[in-house]
């Protein structure tokens, strides 16, 4: 009798207390549970995780393989205390029991500590801007490379007011969502205002409808502040079509009939590029193009008489306007570039000479 009893409280050796932990650096909802090996006398097949809420009874939610030593408990709900119990199975059978977890709850997080690196550059990138804005608020002047490309649209819009000769505006093909678009339609501002001090007609084909909403209130706000309103013409800013290269045709046939003296292709632009390009050269006119799509630079660069790349579309707007706070943003931006630049080189160099930790310092 006391063989039968010593065997079975065997079956149920008591293998210490597991430890439970809200998972750290999340959004609620998750608590590891982890816990050490058993120690008995053959191998088992498995682990099983059960857990009770309070005043409840428990049940099994995982089974893991006997090598496991923790379980992320990922069904929890945020401010209900749990408890855990590990069970030990082999050939089907419970083998031994862990002792009960004390109550654990699971919260979010206000601050993923881990992401510590990003909040520091937001700081310093912050600081930057405000910096920059502040200096050209105060009339202090800031210095950006010249571009050749916006420096020639004057003589463009001089050019084409000498002929007689319409400026074409095409502001991309993609929709108001795209930053390239947005870009452009700050150019068009300026633009639309130049046309309007030297009585330049200004053609503006679009191919998203809300574009072009958006385009004419633009081109006739420019006028308005001219002081021009009545030389607004509403049917100069209009709507094609939503395809293509029916969109392209047509404003193909708008350059070889109105032959522009200035082109200007500012915006996101796809495999219409060359053609557009190549049609506004055949005509002779002053090509200015700028695009953030590296597939089609390429094409105008080839075929255009002046490219905006990359982002120099996105800082045409300060550019042109001396807006302070474009102006500043620019200036932010590229200290906060040169920063980072500066950052990787350093970085780099300390992993070449054997200090790994280095890496942690950029891990999210």
């Amino acid at each position: 009798m006391d063989i039968i009893l010593i065997i079975a409280l065997s079956m149920f050796v008591n293998t210490g207390v597991p430890q439970a932990r809200d998972n750290p650096n999340d959004d609620g909802g998750k608590i590891i549970v982890s816990w050490e090996p058993f120690a008995l006398d053959a191998p088992i097949d498995a682990y099983e995780v059960w857990r009770a809420e309070k005043d409840m009874e428990f049940e099994s939610i995982a089974s893991l393989n006997r090598f496991e030593q923790e379980y992320l408990d990922s069904q929890a709900e945020d401010g209900i205390p749990y408890r855990y119990q590990i069970i030990a199975v082999r050939d089907n059978e419970q083998v031994a029991k862990s002792e009960i977890t004390e109550y654990t709850v699971s919260y979010q997080q206000w601050f993923n500590t881990n992401r510590t690196n990003v909040l520091i550059g937001f700081i310093i990138y912050a600081v930057l801007l405000l910096w920059f804005i502040y200096r050209a608020r105060k009339g202090k002047k800031l210095f950006i490379r010249k571009l050749a490309g916006l420096e020639a649209l004057e003589d463009a819009v001089g050019r084409a007011t000498e002929m007689g000769k319409p400026i074409l505006y095409v502001p991309g093909l993609s929709t108001i969502d795209d930053i390239a678009t947005l870009a452009s339609l700050n150019i068009l501002s300026l633009v639309a205002k130049k046309t309007a001090e030297y009585n330049t007609t200004l053609l503006v084909p679009n191919r998203s409808p809300v574009v072009y909403v958006v385009a004419r209130e633009i081109v006739k706000e420019a006028y308005t502040d001219a002081g021009r309103p009545d030389a607004f013409n509403p049917d100069n800013v209009y709507f094609l079509t939503q395809n293509q290269w029916a969109y392209t045709a047509a404003v193909c046939g708008t350059m070889v009939r109105e032959k522009p003296a200035t082109n200007l292709f500012l915006g996101h632009f796809w495999a219409e590029s060359l053609v557009l390009a190549e049609t506004g050269a055949a005509t002779g006119a002053i090509q200015i193009a700028g695009t953030d799509s590296v597939f089609q630079l390429p094409f105008f660069i080839t075929a255009c008489d002046y490219t905006l790349i990359g982002e120099e579309l996105y800082a045409a707007s300060a550019y042109l306007s001396k807006e302070p706070l474009l102006m500043g943003s620019i200036k932010g931006q590229d200290w906060g570039k040169m920063i980072v630049l500066g950052i990787l080189i350093i970085a780099s160099a300390l992993i070449l000479l054997g200090l790994p930790w280095v890496l942690d310092l950029f891990s999210i």
